[in-house]
């Protein structure tokens, strides 16, 4: 794997690498836990290049709209504090890594790690002006957060060996959407 030299104005966001969107959880991406490594990477090359390194994970509480059970979309997953809702165990978090958490209202869901964090007012303050964004899944919240951060006025790079879909046409999808957008999609090519 090919990691593109970082800068102290590059952040890397890692989006909901949790136990439940793996192999084996309550909404496992198809080869979830694939990235685990490739983040892996990226974290080591932040730590080298001075960069800030941001989390963001699902929290939802206990009957979160987004379930099936309350009308949503989505089997039950990433409940607070539960074993679910932690990140993969296999992801190097550095001890000064942010942690974004999002998808705690009641009323709606959170795709977005930037939608009603705060994270992009951080980023500026911080002298962030690249995003570097990697996680699960392609096609959903990595989407979401690439989206917002383009909005948001940062240039950003989506880490294509970094991030799964949870289809393979909504992967296809997602992506042609973020190039539109402006997005790099950075490869190991």
């Amino acid at each position: 794997m090919t990691v593109p030299r970082l800068a102290p104005h590059d952040a890397l966001v890692i989006v909901d690498v949790q136990v439940d969107f793996c192999p084996g959880g309550a909404l496992p991406i198809p080869d979830g836990d694939a990235v685990v490594p490739v983040v892996n990477g990226w974290i080591e090359a932040a730590a080298r290049a001075g960069s800030p390194v941001y989390f963001s994970r699902d929290w939802h509480p206990e009957g979160h709209p987004s379930f099936r059970d309350e009308g949503g979309e989505w089997p039950v997953h990433c409940v607070q504090d539960s074993p679910g809702a932690a990140l993969h165990p296999g992801v190097r978090r550095p001890a000064r890594a942010r942690l974004v958490t999002k998808g705690t209202r009641f009323d709606r869901d959170q795709y977005s790690a930037f939608d009603e964090t705060g994270l992009a007012d951080v980023l500026r303050r911080d002298g962030v002006a690249r995003v570097f964004v990697a996680g699960l899944a392609q096609d959903v919240c990595v989407r979401a957060t690439v989206l917002d951060a383009i909005a948001h006025g940062f240039e950003t790079c989506l880490i294509l060996a970094g991030t799964r879909p949870v289809t393979v046409e909504g992967g296809h999808a997602a992506l042609d959407e973020m190039r539109r957008a402006s997005a790099r999609i950075v490869t190991d090519e």
